[in-house]
């Protein structure tokens, strides 16, 4: 029996619906683990589906941040997503279902985190990954990294206290207007060091469209890359990283299994600064041109697209 890419998705939608829904939930300086201290945590794992509310910030009503988690310029941090709340199982996968989609980072500087307004904030963007070719997304790396995503706090922005949103823009729905699902959340952040630059900053809600190319997304049909919605990332350098990823495969199967995702999929994340990758960071793949050793554990190789510090 052959399906319409319109029914295909409108049965991965119902088959998901409940069971792959996810969170960010913990956050990570370093190898530290942060847990759940500094995080405005959403009431549920459901997800965010209109980009002109303003739940798109920092999601629906969260939960207060219990503190906030000090955080050097410069440093290498993760945030980490899993399906259920305070579930931390490596076993299961952190976004499932076929919820394809991007892995996005902005921050927005505020005078108390804990109080702040996520819907008055200023943001920039710091750390973005897509589409990787060969049917992986960056969906695909918190799978195969236990819901972490790793990337580097510029270190050339002011010291003082942040918000940090963290976001999936899970696309199997997005073939049509409001289809696309945004899984967000906010931590509380407290920058030391650093110095005096002044990013360019955008508005949630405001940044976002409906029918952005990268929200209204066919994801059951051919293409050749993703266009990642939202701003160029904020270097230091002053340089604007690309929205569009490179293409290493042509089309996307169109007859995809409603079941799970294979973990091994890989997405490249931003390097750790000094002599070796973090743990659980990524030290090796096709086309990663951050660290290859570990300072702590052994660099061990997933998947051609994928190597990892573990202990």
């Amino acid at each position: 029996m052959k399906f319409s890419a319109t029914l295909l998705a409108t049965l991965l939608a119902g088959a998901t619906s409940v069971a792959a829904h996810a969170t960010f939930q913990q956050f990570w300086v370093g190898s530290s683990d942060k847990a759940g201290t500094c995080i405005r945590t959403p009431l549920s794992n459901s997800p965010v589906t209109s980009v002109g509310s303003g739940d798109i910030a920092c999601n629906v009503s969260p939960r207060a941040s219990q503190g906030l988690c000090d955080v050097a310029a410069g440093s290498t941090v993760s945030v980490e997503m899993h399906q259920q709340p305070g579930d931390r199982s490596c076993s299961n996968e952190a976004i499932g279902g076929n919820h394809d989609g991007p892995v996005i980072i902005y921050m927005a500087k505020v005078d108390d985190a804990l109080t702040a307004s996520a819907t008055s904030a200023r943001w920039f963007k710091v750390a973005q990954t897509g589409y990787q070719g060969n049917d992986y997304w960056a969906t695909d790396g918190l799978n195969a990294n236990c819901g972490k995503y790793t990337f580097t706090i510029p270190s050339c922005i002011p010291a003082g206290q942040y918000l940090l949103r963290a976001e999936v823009i899970a696309l199997h729905v997005a073939g049509s207007v409001g289809g696309a699902q945004f899984y967000i959340s906010c931590y509380t952040l407290n920058v030391t060091g650093g110095g005096s630059a002044s990013p360019s900053t955008v508005s949630f809600p405001g940044v976002y469209s409906a029918t952005d190319p990268g929200i209204k997304f066919d994801l059951y049909g051919g293409f050749t890359s993703y266009t990642i919605p939202g701003p160029a990332v904020f270097t230091c350098s002053g340089g604007n990283n690309s929205n569009t990823q490179p293409p290493q495969s042509s089309t996307r199967p169109t007859s995809t299994s409603t079941s799970s995702r294979s973990s091994s999929s890989s997405t490249r994340t931003s390097s750790a600064n000094g002599s070796g990758q973090t743990l659980y960071g990524q030290c090796g793949g096709q086309g990663w041109t951050g660290p290859t050793t570990c300072a702590s554990g052994t660099c061990k190789v997933s998947n051609q697209f994928y190597s990892q510090c573990l202990p």
